[in-house]
């Protein structure tokens, strides 16, 4: 019988050693060494038999039938959204996030929301105490979704076989451990072993497979690269803890866009669905201030209008100060650049501090026209009309360039009341200004936002 062969790959570049070293040869990383398994122990693994794949013959690519349309719905619209329409029977699906977000509870909400499928609830953190009781802070909507508290996973397969369930949850799965490999559940080794059974079982029997995974510190998922080649789609659950909203977005999507985000508010009784993010993320204020613009972004397929604020002082300590939340530090110093070379304001001496309200992080380059409209407006010290929004790029030029689905942004702005939109004078052209209610200001250098806000 032939025993268990270990070998020790570098996860930089993947440089195979016989041993552990404390530095890779090949690429000079330190520490990067983890131990995987070559060859298992020949081991018959209850329940791996019936999902055994060996009898599949190639067949030509025309003769495959599918059904391109069927999808399960999870009855959650944002979460739907970044499955790209549902979930895909036979897919696995890893979300991961930081400890706290949440990502427990959206998955438990998601099981006893389904009132017409079976499901069956596999977790390796908690008790069955401790599930009722966030099943009972949610509300329990399906009488089909057992919970089972285990983390070997011959055992997990044989109630497997026993139950038959038409969506299978793994929480998570660096709990899990198998007995094909002798080492501790959390190795890269168990890691990778658990979620090759789970896909074998996941593609033979065409039952969705959801799997939470833990995040290191440096915000990467924990365990074997290898495992987010091996699912079909990876959610990434984020936002900070000192806001009450939640993001999800696809990092990986073998069915869909990767573009898409979901919004949730997290409150005592689970998440609730955010669907109108531009309403809960601008401030309603009672009257204009400074350092404030609105901004028309797009994130996916969606378009929202985000708070950008800003707040432009003296150098007290000589040195000039550049801090950011929310937004890309590199590309606000483009812009300050932009204003000092360009436009004459001398940004070069004073502390610039800029926040994007709500949590959020953006990367829409159509946010940099209401980013530089705040750092003006704080800089002069006068505010810009609550009414006004901005949807442009700008140029190292100082040009106002035109950014892509520009009308799109127009209309959200217009649903939610405004009066003005600053847009390029590039996208102006061949735009239906009958179709908007608001009033559509294209501007080609921020000399002319300059003079249209401030005089």
């Amino acid at each position: 019988m032939a025993k268990t062969k270990t070998s020790f790959y570098c996860q930089s570049c993947g440089y195979q050693t016989s041993k552990w070293l404390g530095r890779c040869p090949s690429c000079g990383e330190w520490n990067s060494f983890v131990e995987e398994v070559i060859q298992r122990e020949d081991k018959k693994v209850p329940g791996r038999s019936s999902h055994d794949r060996s009898s599949a013959r190639p067949t030509p690519v025309q003769e495959i039938t599918y059904d391109s349309e069927f999808r399960v719905s999870t009855l959650n619209n944002e979460l739907d959204r970044v499955l790209g329409g549902g979930m895909v029977p036979g897919s696995l699906i890893l979300l991961g996030g930081e400890p706290g977000i949440g990502k427990s509870t959206l998955m438990l909400q998601i099981a006893l929301q389904l009132k017409n499928l079976k499901i069956l609830y596999v977790t390796g953190e908690e008790s069955n105490q401790q599930i009722r009781m966030r099943a009972e802070r949610i509300g329990i909507e399906n009488n089909d979704c057992y919970i089972l508290t285990e983390n070997n996973t011959q055992s997990i397969f044989q109630h497997i076989e026993q139950l038959k369930p038409q969506l299978l949850v793994i929480d998570s799965i660096q709990t899990l451990q198998t007995s094909v490999i002798d080492s501790s559940a959390g190795s890269i080794s168990q890691i990778r072993e658990c979620a090759a059974e789970l896909q074998r079982y996941a593609k033979a029997s065409d039952v969705p497979v959801f799997m939470i995974g833990h995040i290191t510190k440096e915000g990467s998922l924990a365990g074997p690269k290898i495992l987010e080649h091996m699912v079909d789609t990876v959610l990434q659950f984020e936002g900070d803890r000192n806001y009450g909203y939640r993001i999800i977005r696809a990092t990986k999507n073998r069915f869909g866009s990767t573009s898409e985000l979901g919004i949730y508010e997290m409150q005592n009784s689970g998440l609730r669905e955010v669907s109108n993010p531009s309403e809960i993320l601008l401030s309603q204020r009672d009257e204009n201030m400074s350092g404030v613009a609105i901004a028309a972004t797009i994130e996916g397929m969606r378009p929202m209008l985000i708070e950008t604020q800003a707040l432009v002082s003296s150098a007290a300590y000589g040195t000039p100060q550049r801090s950011t939340t929310g937004f890309d530090t590199r590309r606000l110093n483009m812009l300050l650049a932009v204003l000092e070379k360009r436009s004459g304001f001398r940004m070069g001496v004073k502390d610039v501090f800029l926040n994007i309200a709500g949590g959020l992080r953006v990367d829409d380059p159509a946010t940099d026209l209401a980013i530089v409209s705040a750092i003006l407006s704080s800089s002069e010290d006068i505010p810009i009309s609550q009414k006004y929004c901005f949807a442009a790029e700008v140029g190292l030029s100082g040009e106002i360039r035109s950014v892509n689905r520009i009308e799109q942004r127009i209309s959200e702005a217009d649903k939610l009341g405004f009066e003005r939109i600053f847009i390029s004078r590039f996208n102006f052209k061949g735009l239906e200004q009958n179709k908007f209610n608001i009033e559509l200001v294209p501007v080609g250098k921020i000399e002319e936002v300059v003079g249209k806000l401030f005089g």
